[in-house]
């Protein structure tokens, strides 16, 4: 079959910081009432407007895979979960704001998927120091996603938001922070609005040499690497 105009972005981070509620208000533009764990991957589709309002727009689908499991995983499953980060346009590192390892542990999540022969082994920090040699020919776009911003205190904010301008950088990303319960944080006209949409714009148009057409055999392989996650 033909392929589509659609592009794949990766969602990752640790298991309970909201990737999933993420994703619904993402695709859906509603929040998601009760939200579970992901098993292996769950994908969904937004539709999006490239250049929007310009000679140049064009409408592209957008498929977010939200990829589940922990760091911690047996290495059976992570050698698995590799299938989920071939042919990826763009990558979403979320995060907890309120706790602070899944903050760290997204150095970890970006080398596995962008290094996706070789599973870490360790954590990518030395002394606070992010090894941004790694990754200085990455061409992935990537954003910063931090959630539960409504649940750190007034006294905590600034603290809080000077260690994801640090994330933000380490990751050469635009950061957002939001809470995803509250669908106001990505309303049209806002910053986070901005950052996202230009975030798409990079994904649905990458440099020559870069752009992957996603097949509908990449739903045939999810269909079967969900079937090895249901019989563990």
């Amino acid at each position: 079959m033909a392929s589509l105009d659609r592009v794949k972005v990766l969602v990752l981070g640790d298991s309970g910081v909201g990737k999933s509620s993420l994703v619904h208000l993402l695709c859906q533009n509603q929040v998601l009432g009760n939200p579970s764990w992901t098993v292996g991957c769950s994908v969904d589709v937004r539709v999006q407007d490239y250049k929007e309002g310009t000679p140049e727009e064009k409408t592209y689908y957008i498929e977010l895979w939200d990829v589940g499991g922990s760091l911690g995983s047996a290495s059976s499953i992570k050698s698995t979960r590799a299938v989920f980060y071939n042919s990826v346009n763009g990558i979403m590192l979320v995060h907890d704001l309120t706790n602070k390892k899944s903050s760290q542990n997204l150095y970890r999540w970006s080398l596995e998927a962008l290094s996706k022969d070789s599973s870490p082994t360790r954590v990518i920090v030395s002394n606070g120091d992010y090894d941004r040699e790694q990754f200085a020919e990455n061409s992935v776009p990537l954003l910063l996603i931090g959630t539960k911003f409504d649940q750190i205190a007034e006294t905590k904010r600034t603290e809080v938001l000077t260690r994801t301008a640090f994330l933000s950088e380490d990751f050469n990303a635009e950061e957002i922070n939001l809470d995803c319960t509250n669908p106001r944080y990505l309303a049209a006209g806002t910053s986070n609005a901005v950052k996202l949409s230009r975030f798409f714009d990079k994904v649905s148009n990458p440099q020559p040499g870069y752009r992957y057409r996603i097949l509908w055999h990449d739903l045939r392989i999810l269909d079967h690497v969900m079937s090895f996650f249901v019989f563990l």
